[in-house]
């Protein structure tokens, strides 16, 4: 057998056999067709090779079990009329647990009147001691005076948030610091000290750990604390340039004015971040032309769990705003 007769048979398997060259018709519609024909086979390629690389979303509904797990909150919120130094950042749940002036894991960044950023982000550990303080070694085992707010409870007050902490206590106003040796002592020694620089704004991000229980989380002017089982702001130190005693109805407009809610969500999320899903209060805005604005945003929490194919899990909380209020 030589080598022809093998390609002789070799070729009698070919299904599609070719006429002869003078048979041919090369037509302009045959030419369309073939390239239309090349274009739709190539589309629905990539189509089906497509489909076959996207993964779907399989959604099971089921009862959550666990117990004790903390969630996240991640926030980044611009005030453009309220100062960082007269803002506080608090957590309170239905358990009982409070989480006051929270601000070891929040950065504030300051800014000016045109939103430019006012030197670094600022990151405030809680329970931090100033520097001040710092460079003046203290025996731990003095008592220094509250002032005359000493209770059977609290005979010492070491610190100016002790003697403050006193004074509110005793529904007193703490008018000078500056005659307040622990305050002096801090750095906290003048009313201006406490009070906002005007016109100045405050960028607050970051997150706080909370239980995974009802509860509300708010941003307030003044520092927060707990006095007679009720949770209250100090803004004693932001308002006292607005009250003018001989004008008591400019003391209310001045008082209303000094306190500018005026905030820009940039983001507010719960838990780790999902693909495709969208927080419903990014982006949201609200002006506040009055004063003193208080604006309550109500949220449903749904604990989720999103795991992928290669058995990474990310806990997350699917959020629906239900409603949301401002008033003066």
């Amino acid at each position: 057998m030589n080598l022809g007769s093998i390609f002789s048979k070799i070729r009698r398997f070919d299904a599609y056999p070719k006429t002869q060259e003078d048979f041919r018709i090369r037509t302009y519609g045959g030419a369309v067709i073939s390239i239309v024909s090349g274009i739709i086979m190539t589309i629905l390629f990539l189509s089906e090779l497509s489909y076959y690389l996207t993964t779907d979303t399989d959604t099971t509904l089921l009862v959550d079990t666990s117990r004790g797990l903390k969630m996240k909150i991640n926030f980044n919120i611009t005030f453009p009329r309220l100062a960082c130094s007269g803002m506080s950042v608090d957590a309170i749940d239905v358990s009982g647990e409070q989480h006051l002036d929270v601000e070891h894991t929040i950065y504030k960044r300051r800014l000016d009147p045109n939103g430019n950023q006012m030197g670094d982000d600022a990151l405030h550990v809680l329970g931090s001691t100033p520097t001040n303080a710092l460079m003046q070694p203290l025996d731990p085992k003095r008592c220094e005076s509250c002032y005359g707010a000493e209770t059977a409870e609290r005979k010492c007050c070491n610190t100016c948030e002790d003697v403050k902490d006193a004074y509110r206590k005793k529904g007193w106003a703490l008018r000078d610091p500056a005659t307040v040796e622990q305050c002096k002592r801090e750095g906290i020694d003048t009313v201006e000290k406490l009070k906002p620089l005007p016109n100045e704004g405050c960028l607050v991000y970051g997150h706080i750990e909370v239980n995974r229980v009802a509860g509300n989380f708010h941003f307030a002017p003044g520092h927060s604390s707990q006095q007679s089982h009720a949770h209250v702001h100090d803004i004693q130190g932001l308002s006292l340039g607005a009250i003018d005693p001989t004008d008591p109805l400019k003391s209310v407009d001045n008082f209303l004015k000094s306190f500018n809610m005026t905030h820009n969500i940039d983001q507010v999320s719960f838990g780790e971040p999902v693909p495709g899903v969208v927080n419903p209060l990014d982006g949201v805005s609200q002006l506040d032309d009055k004063g003193a604005l208080m604006c309550k945003y109500y949220i449903k929490i749904v604990p989720t769990v999103y795991q992928k194919l290669n058995d990474v899990v990310r806990r997350a909380c699917l959020r629906r705003v239900l409603a949301r209020t401002c008033a003066c």
